[in-house]
């Protein structure tokens, strides 16, 4: 099989930090794979790599020079200046530098140049570009095209650099969080979009619903090594547990080996050493091999929240809009305790500001907010991020509390709570500014769990997690006792956490639904289904009569004038042929001045135009002879 990307021996340190050394990766033609591990381990960097964007320390990247490559980074940079479409026809999109060539030839009026430009248009198809890129920015909600950069959000920004990514058709597509800041419907389109093309793709993403769907390899980059799975993120749990299993026998043997010859180290006498060099060799070997116990806990940390009182919190005929449209339409509703609600729809309808307006941080248009008086909200916000980047880690979650009880009355210092969210003691004592995206929203994270709520609120809670991450936030709340109400397009998230769903459709519509994310989406489909069979059967029934009415008002037969219409057409269609061929022909005779050329130009668009309409009519007419 050819290979499309190939690294080996790759070594990268930032200062004193060893983020992967001496590592191979293979990836091959039409494999799917994502790069996983926990932030900070290096994945952004290793795609950064591979794209050119950054140096390496030693080994090699190579790739398949025949291969066109195309990187979407998480976070892409749009000028803000520019409107949706300048952006993409500005970019470095391969296909699009065709269509230039051959503006800027038309321009010169270099008839050779216009000759070789239109034959590579022709060749790849360019000619209606402008169509494809309108409707893919369609397909991804985008759909005012002169809609300037600066007023976008981020997941339109993210929607439209996903957009200029795939329309340059590359053989090898590297994402960085594709699914960050995207709704589960364009989630879902990516999905489809991937699946149903050849390209090799390479991603990273916490997404194990994505996992499961797109991906038949799986890369882990786990302490500074990288290694390499076959099939999905299924099948990749089932198979790194083989491998720490195994990893854990021969550290275990290699203990019980070492036990021995370190009581021959000990008694070796030292007028012998160098008879038995080979041996000290394989005792520093088996020493380091023994050493290489794996900490990897099972967390289960279960906070002691605050006392809550029978009443919680009580909407009544909430209602919130800007201008002319709705976010929140009377809505009613009373949580009760151990609630777990998620919250899921498309970007913009309001999601956001629902939260802020339970939290009373929005004052809604008309309705009330009842919150008891024993309630403390924990409130995770997505732009909650605001650090001094030059403070310790640890100093970040001390200043809300020194220690955490847990819900049996035992007292945790604010280090071990940071150890439990994977923050290694070397970790908690570096400063805020060396922690990677990932690491600074589980720290948030924490401080915002430090505060010990009763009512937690999260926004999206899942943008730039690892899957450790994730898993140990996961069973933190499904011990949390108190109501959780969060904000998710992680659908395999979701799943593991909440009772029940908020729906928002839009327009300031929120249905109940009661069951978890797969619930919801087998319920949709199951709806969508039935919609389309009851729209056939319906086309089914309307289709006789539809042609019986129009038989009804089509005439049988052609008129006097129409028949001389008809005739008149031929003879006209006849003279136009010709003197298209006539253009045609000077247009590839190379004989044209600039000025010739254009004028040319036109008049064949003219000549086209005009027979396109005939031969509609014409066709219209003959089926009546």
């Amino acid at each position: 099989m050819a290979t499309a990307i190939q690294i080996e021996n790759l070594s990268k340190y930032i200062g004193d930090l060893v983020l992967f050394e001496k590592v191979n990766l293979t990836l091959n033609q039409g494999e799917k794979a994502a790069l996983i591990g926990l932030n900070g381990a290096g994945k952004t960097t290793l795609l950064n790599l591979i794209n050119g964007g950054d140096a390496y320390d030693s080994g090699s990247i190579s790739m398949d020079p025949t291969v066109k490559m195309a990187y979407l980074p998480q976070d892409p940079i749009l000028d803000p200046e520019q409107t949706v479409m300048d952006v993409l026809f500005n970019s470095e999109n391969e296909l699009l530098g065709h269509i230039r060539d051959y503006e800027e030839a038309l321009l010169t009026g270099d008839v050779k140049r216009i000759e070789q430009t239109g034959g590579e248009m022709d060749r790849l198809k360019l000619w209606d570009f402008d169509t494809r890129i309108k409707q893919m920015l369609t397909q991804l909600e985008i759909t005012d095209f002169h809609q300037p950069i600066a007023s976008l959000s981020g997941g339109q920004k993210k929607r439209i650099a996903l957009a200029g990514t795939l329309l340059n058709d590359p053989d090898l597509l590297i994402l960085d969080e594709p699914t960050n800041h995207l709704d589960l419907v364009i989630i879902e389109w990516i999905e489809n979009y991937i699946q149903r093309s050849n390209m090799s793709l390479l991603m990273v993403t916490h997404d194990r619903f994505f996992l499961d769907r797109i991906c038949n390899t799986i890369f882990e980059i786990d302490r500074k090594q990288v290694f390499k799975y076959h099939g999905n993120y299924s099948d990749f749990v089932e198979q790194r547990a083989q491998r720490i299993e195994l990893e854990r026998l021969e550290v275990e043997k290699a203990q019980n080996q070492l036990r021995k010859e370190e009581e021959w180290m000990r008694r070796m006498p030292k007028a012998r050493g160098t008879k038995a060099k080979y041996r000290i060799d394989n005792y520093y070997s088996l020493k380091e091999k023994a050493s290489k116990t794996r900490n990897d806990k099972n967390i289960k940390l279960n906070v002691q929240e605050s006392r809550m009182g029978s009443k919680i919190l009580v909407a009544k005929n909430l209602n919130f809009a800007w201008g002319d449209r709705y976010y929140v339409k009377d809505f009613n509703y009373i949580f009760t305790r151990f609630e777990k609600v998620g919250i899921i729809g498309s970007n913009g309808t309001g999601k956001s500001t629902f939260l802020q307006l339970l939290t009373q941080n929005l004052t809604p248009e008309s309705g009330t907010i009842e919150t008891g008086e024993t309630i403390k909200f924990g409130y995770y916000r997505q732009d909650g991020l605001k650090f001094d980047e030059n403070m310790r880690v640890l100093d970040a979650v001390t200043e809300i509390a020194e220690t955490v009880v847990l819900g049996n009355n035992v007292r945790i210092t604010a280090s071990q709570f940071l150890t439990y969210f994977l923050f290694p003691h070397a970790r908690q004592n570096d400063y805020i500014y060396k922690l990677s995206g990932g690491e600074k929203r589980r720290l948030y994270l924490c401080q915002v769990l430090m505060q010990n709520p009763n009512f937690l609120i999260l926004d999206e809670p899942t943008n730039d997690l690892d899957i450790a991450s994730l898993q140990v936030l996961e069973e933190y709340l499904a011990a949390f006792s108190g109501c959780v109400l969060v904000v998710s397009h992680d659908r395999f998230f979701m799943d593991n956490v909440v009772d029940h769903l908020f729906v928002f459709s839009g327009n300031g519509a929120i249905k109940d639904f009661p069951g978890n994310y797969s619930a919801y989406f087998e319920w949709k489909k199951k709806q969508e289904a039935e919609i389309r069979t009851g729209e056939k059967a319906k086309l089914k029934t309307e289709e006789p009569v539809k042609k019986a009415a129009e038989a009804d008002s089509r005439p049988k037969k052609l008129t006097f004038n129409e028949k001389r219409e008809l005739e008149q057409l031929e003879l006209d269609m006849e003279q136009l042929e010709i003197e298209k061929n006539e253009v045609e022909q000077l247009l590839s005779s190379g004989t044209l001045n600039a000025g010739e050329l254009t004028e040319k130009s036109q008049r064949l668009g003219t000549l086209i135009g005009k027979l396109d309409t005939m031969t509609d009519r014409w066709l219209e007419l003959s089926e009546r002879q």
